[in-house]
C-alpha cells in the first residue's frame, strides 16, 4: 500500500469511530451521527464496510450471521408487515435464492403488508399479500413466511428456472418435504403462476447442489429423459465416492454442472481426472455442461443430452 493510499484508507476509518461497530445501521442513523453517504459509498468501495441491502450498512468485522441478517431487516421492515419471497428465503438460510448475480449487488428486501396496509417504504419491495395461519412464522422478532409457503410463491412468481432453482434450495433446508409441497399448491388455485408452480412441485429434490444443478436438471426432463437422481455415488479407485451431479445409476448416465463461482482451474483438473477414470473404467457417459450451455439464447444442453443419449444407447433400453 502507498504512503497516499494509506492515508486515504486512515481518513475513511476516522468516522467509524462516530458510528456503531457492534450492530447494523441505516443511511439515516449516520446521516444524524454526521456521516455522509458519499464517505460510506467510499467506505463500503475500499471494504471498510459491508452494504448487506439498501439503506443499511454494517462494519466489514461483522459476520454474516443470522442474528446480523435479522438486524439489519429489522432496521427497514415495520412489525406489522411479513418478509416474503427471496428476502425470506435467504433469511431461512436457503442456497443462492437471490437474483442471479445479486452476489454482486445490493440484494432488494420483499416484505409485504396484510390486505389495506400497504407498506409506502423506498427501501423495499412491498404490496398487499394474504396470509393463511400457519404461512407465518416469528424469527426472533421478524414476522417470516415459512419456508413451505416461501416455496409456493417463489415457484409462483419467479421465471421457471429460478423458480425451480429455489424451491429445490427451500426443500434442501429440511423444513417441509416434496408431498407437503405437491399438497400446498392446490391451495393457489387461481393465483398467478399456479400452473407453473403445480408443474414444477413434483420434480423438487431437496439433494440438489446449486442452482446450475437445479437448471440443468430441469433442462434434462425437458428433453425427455428418465427422471435422474441428485449426487449419484460412484464407488472411487482406493476406497472413498466419487459424485456425479445428476444420473441413472442403473444406465451410468449423468450430468455435471460447472459453475464459474465453484470450479476453479485446480478444480477443473480434478474433475477430469475423475470422469475420464469413470467413463473408462466404469463405462459412465457424462455430460457436461457450463453457463452457456443452459442460459440465454444459445443454451444447446437439451440437444447435447438427447445426442449423449442416443449414444449411449439410452433410448433403445
Amino acid at each position: 500500500m502507498t504512503a497516499r493510499e494509506t492515508a486515504r484508507h486512515l481518513a475513511l476509518l476516522h468516522p467509524l469511530e462516530r458510528l456503531p461497530t457492534l450492530r447494523p445501521f441505516t443511511t439515516a442513523e449516520a446521516r444524524d451521527c454526521g456521516v455522509s453517504a458519499r464517505w460510506l459509498r467510499e467506505a463500503t468501495a475500499e471494504g471498510v464496510l459491508r452494504h448487506p441491502m439498501r439503506g443499511v450498512y454494517c462494519v466489514e468485522q461483522l459476520t454474516d450471521t443470522l442474528a446480523l441478517r435479522i438486524g439489519c431487516l429489522k432496521l427497514v421492515v415495520p412489525p406489522e408487515c411479513v418478509v416474503t419471497d427471496r428476502t425470506a428465503a435467504w433469511l431461512w438460510g436457503a442456497r443462492m435464492v437471490l437474483n442471479p448475480g445479486a452476489h454482486l449487488e445490493v440484494p432488494p428486501v420483499s416484505v409485504f403488508s396484510p390486505p389495506g396496509h400497504r407498506l409506502r417504504n423506498g427501501l423495499v419491495h412491498s404490496g398487499e399479500r394474504a396470509f393463511s395461519p400457519g404461512d407465518v412464522a416469528d424469527l426472533k422478532g421478524l414476522r417470516v413466511t415459512t419456508p413451505l409457503r416461501t416455496a409456493c410463491d417463489l415457484g409462483r412468481l419467479l421465471h421457471r428456472d429460478q423458480a425451480f432453482a429455489a424451491m429445490d434450495s427451500l426443500a434442501g433446508l429440511g423444513a417441509f418435504c416434496v408431498d407437503e409441497l405437491v399438497m400446498a399448491t392446490g391451495r393457489f388455485a387461481g393465483y398467478r403462476g399456479v400452473v407453473q408452480l403445480r408443474a414444477l412441485a413434483p420434480l423438487v429434490d431437496p439433494a440438489s447442489q446449486s442452482p446450475g444443478e437445479s437448471i440443468l436438471r430441469l433442462r434434462w426432463l425437458d428433453a425427455g429423459l428418465p427422471r435422474p437422481a441428485c449426487q449419484v455415488e460412484v464407488p472411487a479407485p482406493g476406497g472413498g465416492s466419487y459424485w456425479v451431479d445428476i444420473g441413472l445409476e442403473e444406465e451410468r448416465f449423468g450430468a455435471e454442472y460447472d459453475g464459474e463461482d465453484f470450479h476453479t482451474e485446480d478444480d477443473a483438473e480434478h474433475d477430469e481426472e475423475r470422469r475420464g477414470w469413470m467413463r473408462r473404467t466404469q463405462d459412465w457417459t457424462i455430460v457436461v455442461a457450463r453457463k452457456g450451455n443452459i442460459h440465454g439464447p444459445h443454451q444447446d444442453v437439451d440437444r447435447m443430452l438427447r445426442s449423449a443419449a442416443r449414444e449411449a444407447g439410452l433410448d433403445k433400453r
